[in-house]
């Protein structure tokens, strides 16, 4: 049975992975700086910041699945969230590196692309966005995530690991498709984050296939819904919000999402199970 390290496991998103990997006979230990609400599998509590306790919750792992960070901008003050997502990814790797673990997968945003938080608002460039659309963070968060992401493009050239970092949209537990009739009709409501959302338990099914995968690399992959968190169509929404892109890749002749999901399903064999359309009656 696989050991799978799950740092951030007792978070809103890391308690579906670890719940997703324990289904699937992994050998599975969370390492966060609180205990879960529910106790799944054994738990360490962590400081990801010392490069030792990253080395002390790694050993005997086979992979690992890092997605302890502050979660988003504006939650401590940006230096805060700068040095601790940054020094915490830099030290999982460089433990996991050390300790000769062949496969991890980082958590990165889509707030890398730098809309989401953006001081000075701007669009996509095209549309839908995939990983070749610049990135272009304002914030420390976003920053964040790009740094993480070529860290681990350095890990993997030095050492041949296996790192996936996931672009996720917004992140959407089971519990919280209760609120979708607040916002579904009004274009100006999750407009930064181009109405993105993907469900924990596909995120969590992603964590897996990207461990079980062979000879990715080191590659960034979005993750997102089939289609946005909205009642209006897709081209509706960016004539509202983003008039001023006309760089169209797609059809987008329905609710099709703006967050491009193409390179998950291609590398990966991912597909989103879980649409807010088959759990929210709409008007």
């Amino acid at each position: 049975m696989a050991k799978v390290v799950v740092t951030g496991g007792s978070g809103m998103l890391g308690k579906w992975v670890v719940k997703h990997f324990v289904e699937q006979g992994y050998d599975v230990v969370n390492a966060d700086v609180k205990r879960p609400e529910e106790q799944l599998c054994p738990t360490l509590v962590v400081d990801l910041n010392n490069l030792g306790e990253a080395y002390g919750v790694l050993a005997g792992a086979d992979a690992v699945v890092h997605l302890a960070a502050v979660p988003a901008a504006h939650i401590v003050p940006s230096e805060v969230t700068f040095r601790n997502n940054v020094m915490s990814t830099y030290n999982i790797l460089e433990a996991a590196a050390g300790l000769g673990i062949r496969k991890a997968v980082i958590a990165s945003s889509e707030s890398s692309y730098g809309i989401v938080f953006a001081v000075n608002r701007f669009g996509p460039q095209y549309v839908p966005v995939d990983e070749d659309h610049p990135q272009l963070p304002q914030d420390s968060y976003g920053l964040s995530k790009v740094v993480n992401e070529k860290t681990a493009d350095m890990f993997h050239e030095r050492t041949g690991m296996q790192i996936v970092s996931f672009r996720i949209g917004n992140v959407i537990p089971p519990e919280r498709y209760e609120r979708f009739p607040s916002f579904i009709h009004d274009s100006k409501q999750r407009d930064r984050i181009l109405w993105s959302y993907v469900d924990t338990r596909d995120i969590a099914e992603a964590c897996r296939l990207a461990i079980e995968a062979e000879g990715l690399g080191s590659v960034a992959i979005n993750l997102a819904a089939d289609d946005t968190s909205m009642a209006i169509s897709s081209r509706e929404l960016l004539a509202a919000q983003f008039p001023e892109v006309t760089d169209f890749r797609a059809p987008l002749d329905g609710f099709e999402t703006i967050l491009s999901n193409a390179r998950a399903k291609k590398l990966l064999g991912w597909q989103p199970k879980h649409a807010w359309r088959s759990y929210v009656k709409q008007d």
